[in-house]
């Protein structure tokens, strides 16, 4: 299994993709992003283990919750921006 975090702009939408996802058996927790993520310094976003990545954000696609970034965490903790 891998771990992603999805970035959002507010805590609003975090906790609304919180709620879509783990309504779908989904889990993931919602948490502040380290400020290099963020242009602004400021963001949430929910941390996830899943194999599928992409089951994630099409439900939250279908819930109409938008998300700024997709990181994935290599093995060895260190995160990178997915382009999608």
């Amino acid at each position: 299994m891998n771990q992603y975090l999805i970035t959002f702009r507010s805590v609003t939408y975090a906790q609304r993709g919180e709620r879509s996802l783990t309504r779908r058996g989904i889990s993931c927790d919602v948490m502040r992003t380290p400020k290099w993520m963020e242009e602004q310094g400021c963001g949430y976003g929910l941390r996830l283990r899943t194999a599928n990545i992409y089951k994630s954000l099409d439900a939250l696609r279908q819930d109409g919750i938008l998300w700024r970034k997709v990181y994935a965490y290599s093995r060895d903790g260190k995160a990178e921006e997915l382009t999608l």
